[in-house]
């Protein structure tokens, strides 16, 4: 079995659905301590949130440093009967490692400290530092992981100069996608207050049900944009509508509908939600509008020579060219970016989040390779 699979199935083995770390991080640490890695487990809290515990560890102490970013916390199994094998067994079988964490993202921490392993072992010490920044909060609320572990990072005087960030972001097969940027998200309610009545009796009534469909319209009507150079183009998407009339005969007093808008670099959350803020009093001002807090915001990490390294060990390893992509849903890479480039890269993301989560090992030896290439040619030993 190689050191990635191994190391995988002992994280898959901890069932750390967020904000449970059952070992997770203790694993990673003890293979990076016997890497020669100092390491730190710092935990963060606050008011109305979990507590969380996180991971730091460098491998010594010149530029450049390298950063590996990940996370151990999973999302929950769900129902475990519909699962082929255990979702926290770690089992290998049919040329896959089983299990709830698998590919998100489990896999690309235990690819990352393999690939260190083979290149420490082959190379010896690199001309500069590894680190890595493991967090228990990506799939929960992101408040008490990575954002602040950076910060305490920061605060001791480290400084990264480039980080690899593992998440599965391969569509269909090993090569095929980085990410160099994501969108940003805006969460947004709309509410209407009418006066409840007699379905036969309108006029002694105000139903809120048209305001609230007027709103919505002009939500829609026309595009937020149609994209930049780097960027698909902004998408709001209503989530839910609600009335909450059990009654064929009664007018109701109040409707609401939720959205989601995932939003390019032509905005940010304050100009996104003053467009959002005329549309809707343009259309009917009788309704109420509010957004949730947000720390997503649309983030690029523009191609240069080490986007072009890490495109070139991912070809020489698969054989395909990958695509630069800034698509998919938010990760802790938006709290990166303002310490150090970033690139995303990880495993195949078909099977993450479902039941069945599974890895082919294959995917895993190539993820590992491409991890050593990526740090042979960094550290200029090749």
């Amino acid at each position: 079995m190689s050191l990635a699979a191994s190391i995988l199935r002992d994280l898959i083995a901890c069932p750390s659905v967020t904000p449970l770390d059952n070992g997770a991080l203790g694993v990673v640490e003890r293979h990076l301590q016997s890497l020669g890695f100092t390491t730190h487990r710092v935990s963060f809290s606050a008011p109305g949130t979990p507590d969380i515990d996180n991971l730091y560890a460098r491998l010594g102490t010149e530029a450049p440093n390298l950063l590996f970013a990940g996370h151990t916390d999973v999302v929950p199994a769900g129902v475990l009967e519909a699962w082929t094998h255990a979702p926290f067994g770690g089992v290998e079988a049919d040329g896959f490692i089983w299990g709830r964490g698998a590919v998100d993202m489990k896999g690309g921490i235990a690819a990352a400290v393999a690939a260190v392993a083979q290149f420490l072992a082959q190379h010896g010490a690199p001309r500069g530092s590894i680190s890595f920044l493991i967090t228990g909060d990506e799939e929960g609320p992101a408040v008490n992981g990575t954002v602040k572990l950076l910060e305490w990072a920061l605060a001791r005087g480290e400084q990264f100069d480039q980080c690899i960030l593992g998440e599965p972001t391969n569509p269909k097969a090993m090569g095929d996608m980085i990410k160099i940027g994501r969108r940003g998200s805006l969460t947004g309610e709309l509410v209407a207050e009418g006066r409840q009545g007699h379905v036969a009796y309108p006029h002694m009534a105000d139903n809120p049900i048209p305001h609230l469909l007027r709103a919505m319209t002009a939500l829609l009507a026309t595009p937020l944009d149609r994209g930049s150079e780097a960027f698909d183009a902004s998408n709001l998407e209503f989530t839910t509508v609600d009335v909450g009339n059990p009654a064929h005969n009664v007018i109701p007093a109040r409707a609401q509908a939720r959205f989601n808008i995932r939003f390019n670099d032509f905005w940010t959350h304050a100009t996104l939600a003053d467009e959002i803020r005329r549309r809707v009093a343009a259309a009917d001002d009788t309704c109420r509008l509010t957004f949730h807090d947000s720390n997503a915001s649309a983030f690029l990490t523009r191609p240069g020579p080490f986007t072009t390294l890490f495109a070139k060990a991912v070809a020489a390893e698969t054989g395909r060219v990958p695509k630069l992509s800034t698509s998919g849903g938010t990760s802790d890479a938006r709290f990166i970016i303002k310490s150090c480039p970033v690139v995303e890269f990880g495993l195949v993301g078909d099977t993450m989040h479902a039941v069945d989560e599974r890895v082919p090992l294959h995917d895993l030896k190539t993820l590992t390779a491409i991890y050593q290439r990526v740090m042979t040619q960094y550290f200029g030993v090749a």
